[in-house]
């Protein structure tokens, strides 16, 4: 992706929160009939000396896990925090105008091989370790041993797992690091006078990556 250096995000903790956070990837492999798009919630792991790997799964009815070809790469693209920024929220639009739309947002871009695991026990496995993340911030987490163990078994045969074992990880925020420190307070008093979460999530960004004038476009 096209990456300005301002823009480029490199500490593997903040990557990796982006994904943990925001685990639905678009998954892109290559397939058959050229470059296929599937949208895949992938759970990050992450072990000292181990190489960094994203699980998942997907139907079995998904040709995904068929036709992609194994002996190139497949890219995960993980989407953070997205808004649309306005001219009319930049400082300097009162002293020459001199401003255009744009859109802020924070991606993480994930390159590495995909290996089919068509292995119940492995994805029974991947299922709970998912389900235990995502409910953990409820009041009543439900565990996937909540339902019926036979059940659960018949739902097991109707899905294959995935992982991916990554060897490349690019993060991209572009959250106004490159306008002015005016502009870059501007729109983070916008976004936050707009009220709503996304907007809210986006302003935190402008401030926590704001406080020197940018090197422009």
């Amino acid at each position: 992706m096209y990456l300005p250096r301002h823009f480029e995000e490199t500490r593997t903790e903040v990557l990796h929160q982006l994904v943990r956070q925001h685990p639905l990837a678009t998954l892109v492999h290559l397939g058959p009939n050229g470059l296929e798009a599937n949208h895949v919630p992938l759970q990050l792991h992450s072990e000292p000396g181990q190489p960094l790997v994203l699980r998942g799964h997907v139907a079995r009815a998904n040709a995904l896990w068929r036709d992609a070809d194994l002996s190139v790469s497949v890219l995960a693209v993980f989407q953070g925090p997205q808004h649309y920024i306005s001219p009319n929220w930049y400082a300097s639009k009162a002293d020459d105008g001199k401003v255009v739309p744009t859109w802020n947002y924070a991606v993480v871009h994930a390159k590495g091989r995909l290996r089919i695991r068509d292995d119940a026990a492995w994805v029974l496995a991947q299922m709970r370790a998912l389900t235990t993340q995502q409910e953990a911030h409820l009041p009543h987490p439900w565990a996937v041993d909540d339902a019926p163990s036979d059940y659960t078994a018949r739902l097991l045969q109707a899905v294959v797992g995935l992982e991916l074992v990554v060897d490349s990880l690019q993060g991209k925020w572009k959250v106004s690091q490159n306008q002015s420190v005016a502009n870059q307070s501007s729109v983070q008093q916008a976004l936050q006078a707009d009220g709503g979460a996304a907007a809210a999530d986006m302003a935190a960004l402008v401030q926590g990556y704001g406080g020197r004038d940018g090197p422009g476009v």
